[in-house]
């Protein structure tokens, strides 16, 4: 079981000397399932996906730049950032263990930058687009990873602004590559994204709670450490249930009803969840409350996607 926390990069698991196994512990892969998911998302939100074998293909490839590549980047180069954090919080991790080089962590974070860059370049090329989206929606995501981590900006420094760079880059971002890829990103769709990133600053806070310590050691304000403990797991709790609540007004709106009432039905668990674990002891049951309503949470991103590929905002 912790070599499996350890390969998945969750805090927790064991150390190792392989060097392929320390660089996918940088790339964290358990936070790459909500952009894989976001891509999904927004190839169904485009109204323009078909179950053709050029167009999974060029799905997978999405799926690839984002999780994988432009995820691991932003977790690779968060990890060098936060080495000094980590020594505290997590001291056998791959940096401040000395288990691999800073020389290695950046060249892996160069080499998946630009790979993943470069499979944008080649989705552009593949939809046709006169107008390189994908890769400026690579560019901007890679851009907000950076100075999310990196001084002298590090906008994780501040626990609203930089939890919500987080919870963009992992519902907005990919949603709306993966719609650019198949379709047209509109402004609606875009602002609807942004609207329900908020939902994802709930979720960021949540990885705040295991860095408490090294956080208020380095006067990171963070909102577990600005609002304590217990409140930051109720901030937490209200962000994703109202900004999910506020996705079900839109979908009646719009006239999709049966998709709000599915939407409704799938945060119902979601709320059960946080009081069995979020809103009782963070610390101890945050892997258990992400494990049990995440997937919840992402099948209602699915379910409004859906929804707005069906009704008229595709095309406004």
């Amino acid at each position: 079981m912790s070599d499996t926390r350890q390969l998945l990069g969750i805090k927790g698991g064991s150390e190792t000397t392989n060097i392929w196994k320390l660089r996918l512990q940088l790339m964290k892969p358990i936070t790459w399932i909500p952009l894989l998911w976001g891509v999904v998302c927004g190839a169904a939100a485009s109204g323009n996906f078909h179950w053709s074998v050029s167009n999974v293909l060029a799905s997978f490839s999405c799926m690839i730049m984002s999780g994988p590549l432009l995820a691991g980047y932003t977790q690779t180069i968060n990890d060098y950032y936060d080495k000094d954090i980590d020594a505290i919080n997590e001291p056998n991790r791959p940096i401040p263990s000395g288990a691999i080089s800073l020389t290695q962590v950046k060249l892996q974070i160069w080499i998946l930058l630009l790979a993943g860059l470069g499979l944008a370049y080649c989705l552009d090329n593949w939809a046709g687009h006169t107008t390189p989206s994908v890769l400026l929606l690579a560019l901007g995501g890679s851009f907000v990873s950076y100075i999310y981590s990196a001084p002298p900006l590090k906008l994780k420094q501040n626990g609203w602004l930089g939890n919500y760079a987080l919870g963009a880059s992992y519902i907005a971002l990919p949603w709306w590559a993966g719609q650019a890829l198949f379709g047209t990103l509109t402004w609606t769709t875009a602002l609807l994204t942004l609207a329900y990133s908020l939902a994802g600053l709930g979720i960021a806070v949540i990885n705040d709670f295991k860095s408490v310590e090294g956080d208020k050691a380095l006067g990171l304000q963070s909102l577990p450490v600005a609002f304590g403990i217990k409140n930051a797991s109720f901030i937490s709790a209200g962000m994703i249930d109202i900004f999910q609540l506020a996705m079900v007004v839109v979908l009646i709106s719009i006239g999709q009803h049966l998709a709000s009432v599915i939407l409704v039905l799938l945060i119902i668990p979601q709320m059960t969840f946080q009081d069995i674990w979020l809103l009782r002891d963070p610390l101890k049951f945050d892997v258990k409350y992400q494990a049990s309503a995440q997937p919840f949470l992402i099948l209602g991103m699915l379910v409004t996607a859906l929804a707005i590929g069906h009704s008229s905002l595709v095309s406004i």
